[in-house]
This record gives structure tokens, C-alpha cells and sequence, in this order.
């Protein structure tokens, strides 16, 4: 394994971190109301006793975000840790389906899913994993000159520690960025990449958060709010999900 240079890897990470919050201008700029609006449990909302436009509205919105952030960020540190492989093992991005990373470390070659988080997937998807793992191993296999393989669930955030899953491990937080690394404190020194040009995106991206707060709270006040501002439940609910 190659010493990891942390220069490279800070390089790469504020070179592309841009992409980060590119996609979550572009997602809230996106967003249209009835969509929004469809895609969320009105129930749910009226039952916690919501009665204004302007908390529903930044309830529905915030989730909404959040969810996409999460998906949007999670590719950004797999492609992270993909990058740091490539520096300290020549890893290579993996041609299997559903497999992202290809290296061999001290004569043991390992294919590596990576997901950002723990809670990743639902049963279908996991039972998905397992059978890509399966394929990948299968077709490496056949070549002749193989030796020790092994399968590897790599999950960026998360308690490290590391998990049997019977086909394959599964090793979580600090010990998944050694693992690919061979550094032990990589997992803290990321951190500090992350904070590049942070404060200016982030104020670009809170102003057009609030346009369209204000957009979207008085469009749904003239659609779905009677004239004294309160709710009108039934035809929030006669929007979303009647016939």
C-alpha cells in the first residue's frame, strides 16, 4: 500500500466538492410546488396539528431536501473514497454491475460496494447486493491467475467496526477509510477538506432556499388555504390523493 498523500486527496475533494452544492442549487431550483406537494403524506402533516401555510410549506420542503442531500452527498464520498484508493492501492473503479472498487492489497484482491451510510437500502436492494456480489465473484473466478478474493460492503459513516454477512464483509466508518487507505485517522482529516469555500455556497444556496420558501408559501396560500389563512384540509387532500 502506498503512502497516502493528503495533499492530492484535499485537492480532489475542493476540486469537486463544487458539484456538491451545484446539484443542491440545481435541485431546489427544480422543485415545483404540485409535485412537491403530491410526493408528501398530508395526513401525517395533520395529524402533528400544522395550521399555518408557512410551517407546512418548510416542513415539506426541509424533508424534502434533506433526503436529496443525502443522496446527492453520499455519491460525492464515494467518489471520494474511490479517488483514495486509487492513491494508495491503484484501485481502480470496478466494471461489475453494482460493484464501484477494484484493488488488490498485500495479494488479496477486493471487489468493494461503498454507500455512504448504514441505512442504505431496503431488503430487495440488499438481496440485490448480495447477488451482484455473487456475479462479480463468479466471473473474477474464472480467471486463472486469482487468488484470495474476497467481497466487501464499504460504508463511508457509521460506528466503525467490521461485519460478516456471509458472501461478504461488511466494515463501516473509520475502519472502512483504513481499510482502503491503510490511514487510520483518514476518516478525521476528510473533515477538514470538506469545509472549502463551505461558508460562500452555503449562502448562495440559503438565499435561493428562502426565494423559494416564499414562493411556494404564497402560491399554496392562494391554492389550498381559506380566506382567513387557515388550511383547507379537504382539498389539500382531494389534490394528493383523490381520484
Amino acid at each position: 500500500m502506498n503512502a497516502l498523500d493528503m495533499q492530492k486527496v484535499s485537492a480532489f475533494v475542493n476540486q469537486n466538492i463544487g458539484e456538491f452544492h451545484k446539484s443542491r442549487l440545481e435541485k431546489i431550483r427544480s422543485l415545483k410546488l404540485d409535485k412537491v406537494l403530491r410526493r408528501k403524506n398530508p395526513y401525517l402533516f395533520r395529524a402533528k396539528n400544522i395550521d399555518s401555510a408557512a410551517e407546512l410549506i418548510t416542513l415539506i420542503l426541509d424533508a424534502t431536501l434533506s433526503s436529496s442531500e443525502e443522496s446527492i452527498f453520499g455519491q460525492f464520498l464515494e467518489e471520494v473514497a474511490v479517488y483514495v484508493n486509487e492513491l494508495a492501492c491503484n484501485g481502480q473503479k470496478s466494471s461489475s454491475p453494482g460493484i464501484d472498487l477494484d484493488f488488490t492489497n498485500d495479494s488479496v484482491r477486493y471487489l468493494v460496494a461503498i454507500k455512504s451510510g448504514e441505512n442504505w437500502g431496503n431488503s430487495s436492494q440488499k438481496n440485490r447486493l448480495k447477488q451482484d456480489f455473487a456475479n462479480a465473484l463468479r466471473v473474477v473466478r474464472q480467471s486463472r491467475r486469482v487468488g484470495e478474493l474476497h467481497a466487501i460492503l464499504g460504508i463511508c459513516y457509521g460506528k466503525g467496526r467490521q461485519i460478516d454477512r456471509g458472501n461478504y464483509q461488511e466494515i463501516v466508518g473509520q475502519k472502512f477509510w483504513e481499510f482502503i487507505s491503510g490511514d487510520p485517522d483518514l476518516y478525521l482529516k476528510i473533515i477538514d477538506s470538506l469545509g472549502y469555500e463551505a461558508e460562500q455556497q452555503n449562502s448562495l444556496f440559503e438565499a435561493q432556499k428562502l426565494n423559494v420558501y416564499q414562493q411556494f408559501t404564497e402560491q399554496f396560500i392562494q391554492a389550498f388555504c381559506h380566506e382567513d389563512g387557515q388550511i383547507d384540509w379537504d382539498k389539500l387532500v382531494r389534490f394528493n390523493s383523490g381520484n
